[in-house]
């Protein structure tokens, strides 16, 4: 049959990205313990065309992903997908980005009942012919966070909000060096409490003392990421984005950075 996205095309515009891109399917995320997470995937996948092509083959992405929906992905698992299409595809780069909720478990603090709080993750890839792979993790984790102005200057209470980080980070040697679990983890002590989806009395008196007894500010909270994610070894580079939900006012509190590491 006549192959229409192979013909020349005379306007001389090479494309740098075109694909797919909304695309649903059930894959496996790798998690910390060496085993995986089934999840809903939303995915974004490109590559780039050439000026002398018409069009891509669509089809390609598609048989592509839909293997690899089989398998438990991670940072290797997404450099060799890249790989894939690269060659299948015979482009120079690729683009691939999974979003996905990833549940982590909760165990209430004092009742010790479990439950599971969803994170909205994503993997974030691209790679250029005969190059090391970009790879970037994201994941974003809510919290409570108290007031500190409020606690100082009210005779009793403070009034506390659920607020979100947005944290991404990339990774020096390619390889992915810390799990969503342990990054939400790091996330999560940086606020004045963190957030439960499972609470009895006993717990609820816990999580609202402990933020009393922990007021912080927006930036109070980025700050100390901005130090815990120093820590983290083989992370080259991240973004955060905090925001407060605030209770007494009808906008957020916003707060951003961005920084390479040296390690």
């Amino acid at each position: 049959m006549k192959d229409v996205q192979s013909r020349f095309d005379e306007r001389g515009i090479a494309i740098q990205k075109v694909g797919i891109n909304d695309v649903h399917l059930p894959f496996f995320i790798k998690t910390k313990d060496s085993s995986f997470q089934s999840v809903l995937a939303k995915i974004k996948f490109t590559v780039d065309l050439p000026m002398e092509y018409k069009g891509t083959h669509m089809s390609r992405f598609l048989e592509i992903l839909s293997e690899w929906s089989k398998k438990p992905i991670g940072s290797q698992e997404m450099n060799q997908i890249l790989d894939e299409a690269l060659a299948k595809l015979d482009a120079q780069s690729a683009y691939l980005k999974i979003n996905f909720k990833y549940f982590i478990d909760k165990i209430a603090p004092v009742s010790k009942r479990q439950s599971v709080l969803d994170l909205d993750c994503s993997f974030i890839a691209n790679k250029i012919q005969g190059d090391h792979i970009e790879f970037t993790m994201a994941v974003n984790v809510p919290f409570t966070s108290l007031c500190p102005c409020s606690k100082e200057i009210s005779k009793y209470g403070a009034h506390n909000q659920r607020g979100l980080m947005r944290v991404k980070v990339k990774f020096g040697n390619d390889q992915q060096s810390i799990s969503i679990e342990d990054l939400a983890a790091i996330m999560e002590q940086q606020a004045s409490c963190p957030i439960y989806p499972l609470l009895k009395r006993e717990d609820e008196k816990y999580v609202t003392e402990t933020a009393y007894e922990n007021p912080k500010f927006v930036e109070d909270i980025l700050r100390d990421l901005v130090i815990a994610l120093r820590q983290i070894k083989g992370v080259s580079w991240f973004s955060i984005e905090c925001e407060n939900y605030e209770s007494i006012h009808n906008h957020s509190a916003y707060a951003s950075h961005v920084e390479f590491v040296e390690q």
